[in-house]
């Protein structure tokens, strides 16, 4: 078991590395009516997703290694990816359709970017009640499609110290992953990171990109042999 696992977290990291200076896949690339197709190379070019630079280095390794073990479900062969994926991401556009939830795909990597005005108050953790509808629905499909770690980052605007900011994205990110756990995902899937302000998607000189700058991203990882 630990082999297979190792031998997944391998490939994993190794396609994120690679994916991160590749355009992005949407499932809907070659689709000009695509909604999400502009906004997504948009997102991915300003560095969106845990995996193409939060989680990075030995110690990721090994909390992605932990999350893989904790998982407790078998990994995907290499040809499967892409067609689990590909499922996943398209049951995720469907529940996410007029929420406010971009959904991106980045090779194998699918993340769920969830702007911070329709998930939290401003400068609060809590999660906005009105939102509990939407994470139930991510929790339904990541309890269908359990071979994914679930890397989940907060991100704020660069209104504040640097600590600060550093402090709520964290709070952020953990608020989210209590909320899934709650809803019966496995806690040892899950990853949290605060990035603060050092990500923008946006210009932080206004109020509405400062708006999407303060966000939780959730890339769901496959879980590979």
């Amino acid at each position: 078991m630990r082999k297979s696992v190792t031998t997944g977290l391998t490939a994993a990291l190794a396609s994120a590395l690679l994916m991160t200076g590749c355009a992005s896949y949407t499932g809907q690339t070659n689709d000009p009516n695509d909604p999400n197709r502009t906004r997504t190379g948009a997102l991915v070019g300003a560095g969106i997703g845990a995996v193409a630079g939060l989680l990075s280095g030995d110690s990721a390794t090994e909390r992605r290694q932990h999350a893989m073990i904790g998982a407790g479900v078998g990994a995907l062969a290499g040809g499967a990816v892409g067609s689990y994926q590909d499922r996943q991401e398209a049951e995720l556009r469907r529940q996410m359709a007029g929420t406010g939830v971009d959904v991106v795909r980045q090779g194998d990597n699918i993340t769920l970017n969830m702007p911070g005005n329709v998930t939290f108050g401003f400068d609060q953790a809590d999660i906005q009640p009105q939102f509990y509808p939407v994470l139930n629905n991510v929790a339904s499909t990541l309890r269908q499609y359990e071979q994914t770690v679930i890397e989940i980052a907060g991100h704020t605007d660069n209104q504040g110290s640097a600590s600060y900011n550093q402090q709520l994205s964290e709070r952020r990110a953990q608020a989210v992953s209590q909320y899934l756990g709650g809803q019966g995902i496995n806690q040892q899937r899950m990853i949290t990171v605060g990035a603060g302000f050092s990500r923008p998607i946006a210009d932080n000189g206004t109020e509405a990109g400062r708006a999407q700058n303060r966000r939780v991203e959730i890339t769901l990882v496959p879980i590979q042999q």
